[in-house]
C-alpha cells in the first residue's frame, strides 16, 4: 500500500483559503469570562441602608461618580473616605475638573438632615451643582416616615 503525499505534475492539491475560526473563538469566551468576573468588581461597596422612593427610575450614566454617607457619619467618594476638607480636590480629581458632572450622593436613612445638608453645601462650594439623590426604587413604604 503506498501513500502519495504528492508534489507531482498530476497533483490536484489546492491551497485552503479558509480561516480556521477555532482560536478566535477561543479567545472571545477567555474575554467574556475576564470582563464577568470583572464588572462585579467596579460597583461601590460602601453599605449604606438608602431610603424608599416612590420616583421613576432614571437612567445613569456610563461612569457615574458616587458619593457616600454611611450610618457612620463617613463620607466616601467611590470607596475611598474623605473628609469635608479634601472634598473638592477628591471630586476635581475623579471628575477630571469637569464640574458638570453629575454626583450621587447615597446617604443612609439615619443620618440627620443637618449632616446632609452640610454635605450638599460642601458639595455647592466645591462647584459641583449636579446632585443626584440616590434611593431604593420603588420602596416608598419602605421609609419607615410619613408619606
Amino acid at each position: 500500500m503506498a501513500v502519495s503525499l504528492g508534489g507531482g505534475p498530476d497533483d490536484d492539491t489546492e491551497e485552503m483559503s479558509e480561516i480556521n475560526v477555532t482560536p478566535f473563538i477561543d479567545v472571545m469566551l477567555v474575554l467574556l469570562i475576564v470582563f464577568m468576573v470583572a464588572a462585579p468588581l467596579s460597583t461601590v461597596d460602601v453599605p449604606v441602608n438608602l431610603p424608599g422612593s416612590s420616583a421613576a427610575p432614571q437612567t445613569r450614566p456610563d461612569e457615574p461618580l458616587w458619593l457616600s454617607l454611611g450610618a457612620d457619619r463617613v463620607l466616601s467618594l467611590g470607596n475611598e473616605p474623605v473628609t469635608t476638607d479634601t472634598l473638592q480636590a477628591a471630586l476635581d480629581a475623579a471628575s477630571g475638573g469637569n464640574r458638570e458632572t453629575a454626583v450621587f450622593l447615597r446617604a443612609d436613612r439615619d443620618i440627620p438632615y443637618g449632616e446632609l445638608m452640610a454635605v450638599l453645601d460642601g458639595l455647592r462650594g466645591a462647584g459641583y451643582l449636579k446632585v443626584a439623590l440616590v434611593g431604593l426604587e420603588g420602596a416608598a413604604g419602605a421609609a419607615g416616615g410619613a408619606p
